[in-house]
């Protein structure tokens, strides 16, 4: 029977592989070019197979060797993730988040499944609201984080992306066509009528409201059915329905920014770590490289034009 292959062994055995030279591999491990042979050794031993061919500058992986390299990163990377998932200090919590309905479907899931996976035993609550109603919740010191749609580029806070809000119509229905044009909106709502309404003043568009609601998916339901164009950020869009662009004849809505808002009154490593997650679920691309769910956001390295009416 074959001895045990040992995770010091495997992590000796990458290094040389990276490296192509026993000697480098010793000043790169902090040991002996001896005890880096010796390892090499027991390693082959415990293969039963030789791992490099020697040649005057160096060695290079035998086809045993180059075998071995992915079943070794495997392994040493299991140990790893292991290791730092054991010792990691459990998060105290909880944490208060909050989110507008617009991201319930895409970003939020993400965040709370990397959290969760991380730090299990913390308890998250989430908040679902508008703009408005989750900054006067950090203000009353109710959340921790939120993120907000910024429009006039005064919200303080770390500005994920810019996520612009669009006129949207179904593709199954010419409604954008008649005039006075049907259009959905928010009730009670500032920026309903100082962007949303104002966007079309500023280009002469005829409108009637037909459409008023308080969630961003009756505005969603009603461009689907083709009762009325409306208002959605462009991450937003279902998939049943259509931008309106210039071509249409209609304006952009707004360039909103989507910030980062933290609680000054709180802090700690379970907020900090949540704020971590959200942040990364907001990245068009995950740590492997594959495509997410609305990567029509559009990263920000700085500050946007907005869109200004009147």
């Amino acid at each position: 029977m074959l001895p045990p292959l040992e995770s010091e062994l495997l992590r000796t055995f990458l290094v040389i592989a990276e490296t192509g030279n026993v000697t480098r591999a010793a000043e790169v491990l902090g040991r002996t070019q001896s005890a880096i042979s010796m390892q090499v050794r027991r390693l082959e031993e415990a293969i039963g197979e030789p791992l490099f061919a020697r040649g005057p500058r160096g060695v290079s992986l035998s086809p045993h060797g180059e075998r071995l390299v992915p079943l070794a990163q495997r392994i040493v990377g299991l140990i790893d993730e292991t290791t730092v998932a054991m010792r990691s200090a459990p998060l105290d919590g909880p944490v208060r988040v909050g989110i507008p309905e617009e991201y319930t479907q895409n970003v939020l899931p993400r965040a709370l499944a990397a959290f969760a996976e991380c730090h299990p035993a913390t308890e998250v609550t989430v908040l679902c609201g508008h703009s408005r109603q989750l900054t006067d919740a950090i203000d009353r010191d109710e959340l921790d984080i939120a993120v907000v749609f910024d429009w006039r580029g005064k919200q303080k806070g770390e500005v994920l992306c810019v996520d612009p809000t669009v006129w949207v119509t179904s593709c199954a229905h010419d409604v954008h066509l008649v005039r006075p044009v049907p259009i959905a909106v928010y009730r009670n709502s500032d920026w309903y009528r100082d962007f949303a309404v104002r966007s079309l003043e500023h280009h002469a568009i005829a409108f009637r409201e037909a459409f008023s609601c308080d969630t961003c998916g009756g505005l969603k339901t009603a461009a689907e059915a083709g009762l009325a164009i409306a208002p959605l950020a462009r991450t937003n869009i279902p998939p049943s329905c259509r931008e309106l662009t210039q071509e249409d004849g209609f304006p952009p809505v707004d360039s909103s920014r989507v910030v980062l808002k933290r609680n000054p009154k709180r802090a700690s490593a379970a907020i900090a770590s949540m704020a971590e997650v959200v942040r990364n679920a907001f990245q068009p691309n995950t740590a492997d490289g594959r495509a997410q769910p609305g990567a029509r956001i559009q990263a920000v390295a700085t500050t946007p034009e907005r869109v200004e009416y009147g």
